[in-house]
C-alpha cells in the first residue's frame, strides 16, 4: 500500500478569484508582507502496489483537474 499526493494549481496566466479574496483578507486582518495567495486543491490517495505512474497520470489529467486551467504535480510519499 503506497500514499500518493496530488497537488492540483491554477495555471498561472488563469485568474485566481479565491486566492485574491483569501490576500484581501489576510491584509484586513493584519498580516503583512503577503504579496499572492493561489488556491490549490491537495488529494491524498491510498493505492496498492499495482497502480503505476501511467495511471495515477490518467487520474489527475481526467479527473481529479481540469487540464485547460489547471496544472497538477504527483508524489508518492510513504505509507
Amino acid at each position: 500500500m503506497a500514499r500518493v499526493v496530488v497537488d492540483v494549481m491554477p495555471k498561472p496566466e488563469i485568474l485566481d478569484p479565491q486566492g485574491q479574496a483569501a490576500l484581501g483578507a489576510a491584509g484586513r486582518l493584519g498580516f503583512t508582507g503577503i504579496t499572492g495567495i493561489r488556491q490549490g486543491k491537495h488529494f491524498e490517495i491510498e493505492v496498492d502496489d499495482s497502480v503505476d505512474d501511467a495511471t495515477l497520470e490518467k487520474i489527475a489529467e481526467g479527473f481529479l483537474a481540469n487540464p485547460v486551467i489547471e496544472q497538477w504535480t504527483i508524489k508518492r510519499v510513504d505509507a
